[in-house]
C-alpha cells in the first residue's frame, strides 16, 4: 500500500469512524477494489488529509456539495461524521441555508430532512 493510501485509511477512520470503515472493507470485492482504492487515495489521502482547511470547514463543504448536487445518500454518513469533525447542528443548518439560496430549496430541504433524521438516529443511538 502507498503511503497516501496508508493516510487515506487513517483519515477516513478518523472522520468517518471504524465501524463504517470496517463495514467498507468487508463489502469490497475485486470489482470495486481500484474505486475502494481511487477514493482512499484521493479523498481521504489527498483532499481530507490536508491542513489547508479545518475538517469542521471540510465537513461543511462536502454538505453543501453533496445537497447542491443531489447526492442524497452520502448526507447521512457525512452527518454522522460531524459528530468527529467538530460542523456542529447549526453548522449544517447554515449550509443547507447556503444550498437553498444558491442550489434550491427542494435539494436544500430534501438534505435537511435527512440530517433531522439522521441526528434523531445518532441521539437514540448515545
Amino acid at each position: 500500500m502507498s503511503e497516501t493510501y496508508e493516510r487515506g485509511m487513517k483519515v477516513r477512520r478518523e472522520v468517518l469512524g471504524d465501524a463504517h470503515v470496517d463495514r467498507a472493507e468487508a463489502n469490497k470485492t475485486d470489482l470495486d477494489l481500484p474505486f475502494q482504492s481511487l477514493i482512499t487515495e484521493g479523498a481521504w489521502g489527498t483532499v481530507w488529509a490536508s491542513d489547508a482547511i479545518s475538517r469542521r470547514e471540510r465537513s461543511m463543504l462536502t454538505l453543501a456539495l453533496l445537497a447542491a448536487m443531489g447526492n442524497f445518500e452520502e448526507i447521512p454518513m457525512h452527518i454522522r461524521a460531524t459528530a468527529r469533525t467538530g460542523a456542529s447542528k447549526a453548522d449544517v443548518m447554515e449550509v443547507f441555508q447556503h444550498v437553498a439560496i444558491y442550489a434550491g430549496v427542494p435539494k436544500a430541504n430534501h438534505a435537511l430532512k435527512l440530517a433531522k433524521a439522521t441526528y434523531a438516529e445518532m441521539e437514540n443511538d448515545a
